[in-house]
C-alpha cells in the first residue's frame, strides 16, 4: 500500500470509528453524543447557565438552546430563573438524566483526550499540525467544527438525519434549518 493509501485508510478508519460509536451511542442511550455531553457538562458544573454550558462544550448559545429544548421534551433537563438574576437561566438534570448518564458509554473525545494526554508534548504538536495540514490539504481548514466527534448534524433527536440507517425510526425528509 502506498502512502497515500495509507493516510487515506487512516482517515477512513477515524471516520468509521466515529460513524461505529455514534450508533452505539444511539442504541444504549438513545442520544447523540452533543446531547451527552451537553448532560455531562451540566452533571459536571452544577448550577450553569446556557452561556457557561455553550463555553464548556464549545458550542454556539443557540445550538446549545435547540438541544436543551430537545433534552427538555424528553423530560432530561429543566431550566429555572435565577432567583438572584432573572436574565440568567440555569439548567438542570433530572433524575431520568443522572440515570441515563450512569448507564452511558464514555463518549469517544472522552477516550481520545485520556489518551492524547499522555501523549510527550512534541508528539501532541506533530499530530496537530498534521491533522490541521490534512484538513487545509482537503480545503476544509474554514469549516466550522466543534471538538465533538459525531457524525452529521449535532442534534439528530428529532432532527432529518441524512443517514436513516443509523436511526431508522426518526427519518424524514432533511430540513436545512435543523442543522
Amino acid at each position: 500500500m502506498n502512502s497515500i493509501e495509507q493516510v487515506l485508510v487512516a482517515l477512513r478508519r477515524v471516520i468509521r470509528a466515529t460513524d461505529l460509536h455514534s450508533k452505539h451511542l444511539a442504541k444504549t442511550t438513545g442520544l447523540t453524543a452533543p446531547q451527552v455531553l451537553l448532560l455531562q457538562a451540566i452533571r459536571n458544573k452544577g448550577q450553569v447557565t446556557i452561556g457557561e454550558l455553550a463555553n464548556e462544550v464549545s458550542l454556539s448559545q443557540a445550538t446549545v438552546t435547540n438541544i436543551l429544548d430537545r433534552l427538555e421534551k424528553r423530560e432530561l433537563v429543566y431550566r429555572q430563573r435565577s432567583p438572584s438574576d432573572k436574565r440568567k437561566v440555569h439548567a438542570y438534570l433530572t433524575e431520568q438524566a443522572i440515570e441515563t448518564l450512569r448507564d452511558a458509554p464514555i463518549p469517544l473525545q472522552e477516550q481520545f483526550a485520556r489518551q492524547f494526554g499522555d501523549l510527550k508534548d512534541w508528539e501532541q504538536s506533530m499530530i496537530i499540525a498534521s491533522l490541521q495540514r490534512v484538513a487545509q490539504m482537503m480545503d476544509a481548514q474554514h469549516i466550522d467544527a466543534s471538538p465533538v466527534l459525531d457524525i452529521g448534524v449535532l442534534d439528530r433527536q428529532g432532527a432529518a438525519i441524512e443517514n436513516p440507517s443509523v436511526y431508522p425510526e426518526r427519518a424524514e425528509p432533511f430540513d436545512k434549518k435543523d442543522e
